[in-house]
């Protein structure tokens, strides 16, 4: 399970790890958009709405999780690339306790707010019912949702972006065959999207503990290593705590940005959730380049070895910037084709073709500020991520969501630009404070 990532040619480690990791991040992406196309073959737009408006809140909720675990996935990161591995056992056992608790506070008080999320999202008057169905469902799955991305995040800490792959793939498949027995066989609709995935994670975790049972992992658990000590869980809250409400604030501009489509009318809600989905397969790249800077960074950064710390950015960021490219010229080219996949009305079709050409610029400049937000919470200074996130959201995406929404009433490309603006700015911030980290010589982060 364990692989150290402090040796060898710095380009290939990168390399090695984030492809597992593109592809759980594609499988985990699939997950999603397998119950957006089962129910756009079976039901109508109502339900296709549902499941896109709920989904994006599930969505942000996951995210918030990852942003979370970050904590760990420094921490124990830093430990295994020093040798201690009893305090990679305590980071490992404190994460436990504390996402364990985490996930059943939120399961009691999503499940009592539910009706009061839908109203506040401006879900359309026609999917309310079905949206109400399929979060109730799905966050009665938040405790195994809770546990996959917390298991997840232990083997990539430890190097292993391989084992995390294979326990989405089997949730994947199994979400797959139970939308079309839920959905198609049985008509269930929204509510047999949301039983899918639920059981689709239960399924997964179960497979994840039979792997964690049966290998050697280096990581001893014991009761005191599960009991909370203020040290490590200061750690992992200093970390994580930033992230996690860096991708909450993420997500919510997301859903203001929803909002504002919803009421445009149901056509323009179906456009906006279909592009979402497409866009989380568009930043595969982007997110898991995330990911590999902050594991290998914080690996090198508890061996000593800073330079491999910035070379591994160097290289993910190139990375992150030739997929966006890519990628915009595509879709710039074929936006209707991949739209249509997922959407037969033609008006949805060309309202999610105009936004899409908008916001996939985001791929190059989020790949960039992703880069560098892994490379600054390896190093412990996740409030940067934090800040810029923050002033991107308050100052530029939501402000410009709205204003081209009252402005541009016949299409939604200029919304669609508001992500990418807003990535220019993260940029430009994440650029001045590595240069200050550069000029300062600043390489223990405390």
């Amino acid at each position: 399970m364990k692989r150290n990532l402090t040796t060898g040619s710095v380009g290939r480690a990168v390399l090695y790890f984030s492809l597992p990791y593109i592809l759980s991040y594609f499988l985990q992406t699939l997950y999603g958009m397998a119950d957006l196309f089962i129910i756009g073959q079976f039901c109508g737009v109502e339900s296709t709405t549902a499941v896109s408006v709920g989904s994006q809140v599930m969505h942000m909720l996951t995210v918030i999780i990852i942003g979370l675990a970050m904590g760990a996935t420094v921490l124990i990161g830093q430990a295994v690339g020093a040798g201690k591995w009893e305090e990679a056992s305590n980071a490992v056992g404190n994460t436990m306790t504390l996402f364990m608790v985490l996930s059943l506070v939120l399961l009691s008080l999503l499940l009592v707010f539910v009706k009061q999320i839908v109203t506040v999202i401006a879900t359309p008057s026609e999917a309310v019912a079905g949206t109400v169905s399929y979060l109730t469902i799905c966050f009665l799955g938040i405790p195994f949702i809770t546990a996959y991305n917390i298991i997840s995040s232990i083997f990539r800490s430890m190097g292993d972006s391989k084992s995390p792959m294979y326990f989405i793939a089997v949730a994947c498949a199994a979400n797959i065959a139970l939308d079309y027995l839920f959905i198609g066989v049985m008509g269930l609709g929204a509510a047999g999207a949301a039983l899918g995935t639920t059981l689709a994670q239960t399924i997964s975790v179960i497979v994840s503990f039979l792997v964690i049972a049966k290998r050697k992992t280096g990581i001893t658990l014991t009761a005191k290593c599960l009991k909370p000590q203020r040290k490590v869980m200061s750690g992992l809250l200093k970390i994580g705590i930033p992230v996690a409400l860096q991708d909450g604030f993420i997500q919510i501009a997301f859903i203001v940005i929803t909002i504002i489509a919803n009421k445009r009318g149901l056509n323009d809600a179906a456009a906006v959730g279909i592009v979402e989905k497409i866009i989380g397969i568009l930043f595969l790249v982007p997110s898991s380049m995330l990911q590999t800077v902050s594991t290998l960074s914080a690996q090198n950064i508890g061996a000593g070895k800073h330079n491999r710390a910035r070379l591994t950015l160097r290289y993910a960021s190139v990375t992150a910037v030739l997929w966006g490219i890519v990628v915009s010229i595509l879709m710039q080219l074929g936006a209707e084709t991949f739209i249509g996949v997922f959407a037969d009305n033609d008006t949805v079709v060309l309202l999610g073709s105009q936004y899409m050409r908008g916001y996939v610029w985001d791929t190059i400049f989020a790949g960039i500020h992703f880069c560098f937000s892994g490379y600054f919470c390896a190093y412990g200074w996740s409030s940067i991520s934090f800040v810029h996130n923050s002033l991107s959201i308050l100052c530029v995406r939501i402000p410009f969501a709205y204003l081209a929404s009252k402005y541009f009433v016949d299409t939604l490309f200029p919304m669609g630009l508001a992500s990418p603006a807003g990535s220019v700015l993260s940029v430009c911030i994440c650029l001045g404070a590595y240069l200050y980290m550069r000029n300062k010589r600043i390489e223990v982060i405390k």
